[in-house]
């Protein structure tokens, strides 16, 4: 499948990941010491919802639209908080019917002392992300493969951070290029919050490359997965997982919460399914 950026923003997919992601941010931010983010597939890092890639999908409106206009319980609002304020922030400064990728997303949520690594091998696509994010100091924007940038800039200086790892799927062995990314940031940058996405289509790929997974026995491996129907199918996209090496301690409990009050607005028959488990041992 081809998951390019610019055709999915916004979609329940993109809610997922970036929902957890402010999560993350929210825990690195605790500590006053900076810290890193390198992100391999940066994209363009800001998205028109009425541009003519996301209107000819349409699927913002079954992701960000619904949650965003969607009463929530209390905690799952909270949690989500720092996310949909982002979006309604950049709406309200911009007068547009924006989103923010995760490149923007990161810089909203970050401090003055966090810095950011955000690769672009797509010169389109790196053009658009340089004018929307590359005026801020912190960032900087590399044409380099996402999966050589593992190995190139991995321990970061800081010492702290996360590296995102977001591929298109446009080729074939993406899974098993995520599985040997993962063994090579974990390498290099132990101590560092490691996350993947991934699509969930092809279950028999997703099943081995959990496999893969659980078989490097990484310590502190957590799974998070929804699926968009309580019935899955091999035609369409039928969910989106996140593989989190080093998550905070109280990630696992926030994306359960989260997820399942956003997950059944956002399936295609009002259900959905929350999956949160632990590859490896979490102690």
């Amino acid at each position: 499948m081809n998951y390019r950026h610019a055709f999915h923003a916004g979609n329940p997919a993109d809610v997922m990941k970036h929902a957890v992601l402010a999560r993350v941010l929210a825990y690195l931010a605790k500590k006053d010491t900076p810290y890193r983010v390198l992100d391999t597939h940066a994209g363009t890092g800001l998205y028109d919802l009425d541009g003519a890639n996301a209107q000819r999908t349409l699927e913002a409106d079954a992701g960000i639209e619904t949650v965003l206009n969607a009463p929530l319980p209390e905690q799952a609002a909270a949690l989500l908080a720092p996310y949909l304020d982002t979006v309604r922030a950049l709406r309200a400064a911009e007068g547009r019917r924006l989103y923010p990728g995760s490149p923007a997303l990161a810089l909203a949520l970050s401090r003055p002392q966090d810095r950011f690594l955000f690769c672009e091998l797509n010169k389109e696509e790196r053009v658009k992300l340089e004018k929307r994010v590359g005026h801020d100091p912190r960032a900087k924007i590399l044409a380099q493969d996402g999966w050589q940038a593992l190995a190139a800039h991995l321990p970061p200086r800081e010492r702290r951070g996360l590296v995102l790892v977001d591929p298109p799927f446009e080729e074939q062995g993406e899974f098993h290029r995520l599985v040997e990314g993962l063994k090579s940031a974990y390498t290099r940058f132990a101590t560092g919050i490691i996350m993947l996405w991934y699509p969930i289509k092809d279950l028999r790929a997703v099943d081995a490359f959990r496999r893969e997974v659980a078989q490097l026995q990484l310590p502190k491996t957590l799974r998070v997965e929804i699926d968009f129907s309580e019935v899955r199918s091999l035609d369409i996209l039928s969910g989106s997982g996140l593989i989190i090496v080093n998550p905070p301690f109280t990630l696992a409990d926030e994306v359960r919460t989260l997820l399942t009050a956003i997950t059944p607005l956002m399936a295609r028959d009002g259900k959905g399914r929350v999956r949160v488990s632990w590859l490896t041992a979490a102690g």
